[in-house]
């Protein structure tokens, strides 16, 4: 059997059997790995450049975006040059590059998304104290909080993943290399170690969780309590992408580690991989975005002025 030491390289799962449905693939991946480069690209660039876009809400949605931006890059052009390239080959370093980056991007994501949740409690809840609370200093320091969990998280598991001795090939069901199923190829016990990191992150994205359904508990009791549907409508509009964004990152990546392995088939486990490491950063722009006024004025504004330079 081969070991960890023997092991050059890592065969990916094959989207597909014949060249025709690879390229197909390839086409698909290609459209929708552009379509986040767009909707990322655009909202990053808009915030970016609009100045009454400088709110606390819209840097920590800057951030998102760029998080959305490493996450899908991390695995769809692997994937695509596989596809097109009619291969399943990754480098050993490859794949612990890419495992890396995306627990890395995902972890930071939760942990943004957790910050996002207290921003939308203290603007609704606490408003005379939103400057204060939630100034450019402190801002930054949630930010850079959250991308230093995702790289702690990152280099955890990564170290931990790949110092398992690998005892049952190198064939990874997945598209892309993921803690789950590079632990199905270590030896029966040596996983443990792993598994109780794993246990240790869950515990603390629970708690995490609690938080941000705390905060939501108390954003729906401040806003019920208002006496204006106008100011109710307002504060709905803000919070409802953000919840939107959250039971869609959260639903998926919780069924794709939790799911018990007696319903674990390859279909299913890349069903799951796409739902939480695709869907998405490529829904997230078009959430924000379809009821955002000053998102659509901001990209309107920077159409007209990119027009008005070609002309």
């Amino acid at each position: 059997m081969p070991n960890s030491s023997s092991i050059s390289e890592f065969l990916l799962l094959a989207l597909a059997d014949t060249r025709q449905l690879q390229l197909l693939h390839f086409w698909l991946l290609l459209g929708i790995y552009l379509a986040a480069l767009l909707g990322n690209g655009l909202i990053s660039t808009a915030v970016a450049c609009d100045h009454r876009l400088h709110t606390p809400m819209y840097f920590f949605l800057l951030n998102l975006t760029l998080l959305d931006l490493g996450c899908i890059s991390t695995t769809l052009p692997k994937a695509m040059a596989n596809a097109l390239w009619h291969t399943r080959h990754i480098s050993y370093a490859g794949c612990a590059a890419q495992l890396f980056f995306l627990v890395f991007f995902i972890s930071a994501e939760y942990s943004l998304l957790t910050i996002m949740s207290y921003d939308r409690y203290v603007a609704i809840c606490k408003p005379l104290h939103y400057g204060t609370l939630l100034g450019s200093r402190a801002c930054a320091t949630m930010a850079a909080a959250a991308w230093g969990t995702g790289l702690l998280y990152a280099l955890l598991h990564t170290a931990s993943t790949f110092s398992l001795p690998l005892c049952h090939g190198n064939v990874v069901d997945q598209f892309f290399c993921e803690i789950p199923q590079i632990l199905k190829l270590s030896c029966s016990e040596s996983y443990l170690r792993e598994v109780g990191l794993l246990l240790f992150s869950i515990c603390l994205s629970f708690g995490c969780f609690v938080f941000i359904v705390v905060s939501y508990v108390q954003i729906f009791r401040a806003v019920l309590r208002m006496p204006f549907e106008q100011g109710r409508h307002k504060a709905f509009s803000t919070c409802l992408p953000h919840l939107a964004v959250l039971s869609l990152f959260v639903s998926s990546a919780f069924f794709a580690y939790m799911k018990p392995r007696s319903i674990s088939s390859p279909f299913l486990d890349l069903t799951v991989a796409l739902l939480y490491s695709v869907v998405p950063p490529t829904l997230n722009p078009i959430i924000y975005s379809m009821r955002n006024k000053e998102i659509k004025h901001a990209l309107n504004k920077g159409l007209q002025y990119a027009l008005f330079q070609l002309q």
